[in-house]
């Protein structure tokens, strides 16, 4: 049974439980460490809406996800489609949309997508739950991940 993720990804009030930066970073982790697989760098996307909030979760994510060894691109306000459709078009592991849609302004969500640009299944939901409650599986140093943004990542990905 899943406790975090509803039938659209994970809502909630904004530096409430579980959207508190210790919570989210960890969840970062887990999220990461589900999509982790061969030996290559792993990239994700995040993209978010202009609400507030966005910024911390943005940041608590991001920190959890390089922690465990992904590299993460922020692309900042952007439609959820557009996330999908970059996870896909630019190779990306993974796709993180933190936006809550037409909820309260205090509160706040995330969606994620696969490498193929689609919404995950409820087993890898599961899954991520189940990674939330064991230790993180943490990188060496040298392999942290690295954070870019879509400006300083066009020459990478647009060229």
């Amino acid at each position: 049974m899943r406790t975090l993720f509803g039938t659209d990804g994970i809502r909630g009030r904004a530096n409430v439980a579980p959207f508190t930066p210790d919570v989210l970073t960890r969840l970062g982790q887990a999220i990461g460490s589900q999509f982790m697989r061969g030996d290559y760098r792993h990239k994700v996307i995040i993209g978010k809406d202009t609400r507030l909030s966005g910024y911390m979760v943005e940041s608590a994510l991001a920190a959890g996800l390089t922690s465990v060894g992904m590299d993460v691109t922020q692309v900042g306000p952007l439609p959820t489609p557009a996330i999908a459709m970059l996870t896909r078009s630019l190779g990306m592991d993974l796709g993180v949309m933190i936006s809550a849609s037409h909820n309260p302004f205090e509160d706040n969500g995330i969606k994620l997508f696969g490498p193929d640009g689609f919404k995950l299944s409820d087993e890898i939901e599961r899954a991520i739950e189940e990674r939330l409650l064991a230790p993180p599986a943490l990188v060496e140093s040298s392999a942290l991940g690295r954070m870019d943004h879509l400006f300083e990542a066009a020459d990478t990905y647009c060229a």
